[in-house]
């Protein structure tokens, strides 16, 4: 065997017996899912990945779930191999320098264009997602027609066909809840309930669609009351299976991703603080009862919202 390919052999076994911290391990599976996200878009194999960095099937499976740290190395060579772009292998190189340094990089910020597929990854493979949104539905329930006049609203001047690719991919989200995980906890403050994204129709349907999210068992949604004193901006908190913790702020065209242990114990703080001025299950599904019947009023006289 060639002494240089014996040598990183070595070196990448060393890698393997090497733990990930606990700031590590969330900021590794962010790299780990947009490797994995471009290996199975060409059509790899994990022995198709293992054979570029001339290492384990293991190793990378461990690389992809975060498990093990990545080496720069071979996240390049990954790139290479999966024909990457300029600005691709820039998000790689981001990711990677947060994973390595977790006390530098305190989050990652998204703004890429694909920033809502990366979500939808993260947020299908999450065991548990607690949400607060002081301002709009979160968008894990909200309904086609109001995500539409939310994007519409806030993209102004962008090409129609755009607006409906942004919706469509927003209606994504939803579809992982028809799965067994993730269970979702949400929290939605009451003045976004009267706050009109689209027509009082439009909000008719939302209302009682969260009323029939209410009735299930793995949506629990919480209303909290105008009058408690709350954050002003949206928080997320994922758990996943492993028991790594994620935290995001999300935006209309973007997001950041929170994986320093401080930081997420302090959102962790935040939405308990949420969870303990909520309504409880009763008077949450009273609020949105007397909701649905504001807006049934105006859809009926056809008055302003």
């Amino acid at each position: 065997m060639p002494a240089a390919r014996k040598s990183r052999l070595e070196s990448d076994a060393d890698v393997i017996r090497i733990q990930a911290s606990d700031e590590q391990r969330p900021a590794g599976r962010l790299l780990g899912d947009e490797l994995r996200f471009h290996r199975e878009r060409l059509g790899y194999t994990l022995a198709d990945a293992a054979r570029v960095i001339r290492a384990s099937t293991s190793k990378i499976s461990r690389l992809e779930r975060g498990e093990s740290p990545a080496k720069p190395r071979d996240v390049h060579d990954l790139a290479v191999f999966y024909r990457l772009s300029r600005e691709q292998q820039g998000q790689l190189d981001q990711l990677l320098a947060q994973a390595g340094n977790a006390d530098l990089y305190a989050q990652f910020a998204d703004v890429t264009p694909n920033f809502l597929k990366r979500l939808i990854r993260l947020e299908g493979t999450a065991e548990k997602i607690s949400v607060f949104d002081p301002r709009v539905v979160p968008g894990l329930l909200q309904i086609e027609d109001y995500a539409r006049a939310l994007v519409s609203m806030m993209e102004l001047g962008v090409a129609p066909t755009d607006i409906e690719r942004i919706v469509a991919l927003r209606m994504k989200r939803q579809v992982m809840l028809d799965k067994g995980v993730p269970t979702l906890a949400a929290h939605i403050s009451e003045d976004v309930l009267y706050r009109p994204y689209g027509s009082a129709d439009v909000m008719v349907k939302q209302m009682a669609f969260l009323l029939k999210a209410t009735r299930t068992n793995r949506v629990n949604v919480r209303i909290v009351p105008k009058e408690a004193i709350m954050p002003p901006y949206p928080l997320f908190h994922l758990t996943f299976g492993d028991r790594q913790e994620l935290a995001y702020v999300e935006h209309l065209d973007g997001a950041n991703y929170i994986t320093q242990k401080p930081q997420l114990d302090k959102y962790r703080r935040l939405l308990d603080n949420v969870r303990a001025s909520a309504y409880d299950r009763e008077q949450s599904t009273a609020a949105l009862e007397q909701a649905l019947a504001h807006w049934e009023r105006l859809a009926a006289t056809d008055g302003p919202a």
